[in-house]
């Protein structure tokens, strides 16, 4: 069952969540694309986020599996 709202605006309210855990560690992420068509959606890490190791764990563990908890329809999460 689909909510409210386009998927991109609900990626951008998934993000939301975990944005304020990103810039306390002086980092963020940002929605590149967002495709409904395919379901696929395109992360970019910024500022701190960009060159840190544990940013893969952050994108797999907090935001690649809310936005799927978040936004069912969408399939495929990629970091850019």
């Amino acid at each position: 069952m689909r909510e409210n709202g386009d998927m991109r605006s609900r990626v951008e309210g998934a993000l939301e969540k975990v944005r304020p855990a990103l810039q306390a560690d002086g980092g963020d992420a940002r929605v590149v694309s967002c495709d409904e068509s395919s379901g696929s959606v395109s992360i970019e890490m910024l500022g701190a986020c960009r060159g840190c190791p544990l940013s893969q764990l952050d994108f797999s563990y907090a935001i690649e599996s809310l936005i799927r908890r978040e936004v069912p329809e969408v399939r495929e999460i990629l970091a850019v």
